[in-house]
């Protein structure tokens, strides 16, 4: 199998073609976005450079200090996000998603790594960073996803709610359905995902891999051990997520109140 190709500027430089093809035809299709799509192209290469010397240092360090501050970074900005898209408007939901994000990703990254893995030195930043960062990832959307339709499922229902409540039901049960549909939709891209993986698509971490020369038969069995990676943490991030903006919705008394 060939190696690896590796890239050198002049390469990477041709690379923009495509951009300046997308602009051109954004151009002549009148889409206005060519702002936002230069703007995009100027990030991605300003955050990446930044991001591949960052942990060129972080590799070199080699320590579990500084394996830690590279997951807490991730986890801090996967947070603003996820809790950017869910509200603005529920005051303590921001460390609740930041704890659930942590909190699933731990679970999961612990796991796989100490019992699966299991590398030499446990702390190995290769294999922490780039899959605490793909968990974080996705279990930013999944709860980001859920948490939206949540809040915007109960701004709208009040009166039923308040109607169940009547008659007896705890905020649980005046709740269930709204919950069970937000965590669906939550866990509907990595469902999704799963159906047709090697199907219909080639995930960026095993392509990653067979174009570095690994063999296809390695990088599939990694593949599938992220994609089950995924699938429990974005479950678990979106369920804790879900209950913490549920009890935001109701007081001591168990009182439905909109934000």
């Amino acid at each position: 199998m060939q190696s690896l190709i590796t890239l050198d500027p002049i390469q990477l430089g041709w690379s923009l073609g495509l951009i300046l093809l997308a602009i051109g035809l954004a151009l002549w299709q009148q889409l206005g976005i060519v702002q936002s799509l230069a703007l995009a192209t100027l990030r991605t290469i300003a955050q990446l450079l930044i991001a591949g010397y960052f942990l060129e240092l972080i590799f070199a360090l080699d320590t579990p200090w500084a394996v830690l501050l590279v997951l807490l970074m991730m986890g801090m900005v996967a947070t603003g996000v996820s809790r950017n898209r869910v509200s603005t408007k529920l005051p303590r939901l921001l460390p609740w998603i930041g704890g659930s994000l942590m909190v699933s990703t731990a679970i999961t990254l612990c796991y796989v790594i100490m019992i699966i893995l299991r590398p030499d030195p446990w702390y190995s930043p290769q294999y922490w960073i780039p899959l605490g960062g793909i968990l974080l990832g996705n279990a930013m959307n999944s709860s980001a996803i859920a948490g939206e339709r949540l809040v915007s499922a109960l701004s709208r229902s009040q009166v039923e709610i308040e109607t169940h409540l009547s008659l007896g039901a705890t905020a649980k049960q005046a709740t269930m359905t709204y919950r069970q549909d937000a965590i669906k939709a939550g866990m509907i891209p990595i469902i999704n995902s799963m159906m047709v993986v090697g199907l219909v698509t080639l995930p960026g971490v095993m392509t990653g891999q067979i174009l570095s020369g690994v063999p296809p038969i390695d990088a599939v069995s990694y593949q599938i051990l992220i994609m089950f990676m995924l699938a429990f943490t974005d479950l678990v991030a979106t369920i804790l997520v879900i209950r913490g903006i549920e009890y935001q919705f109701f007081n001591k008394n168990m009182q439905f109140l909109l934000p």
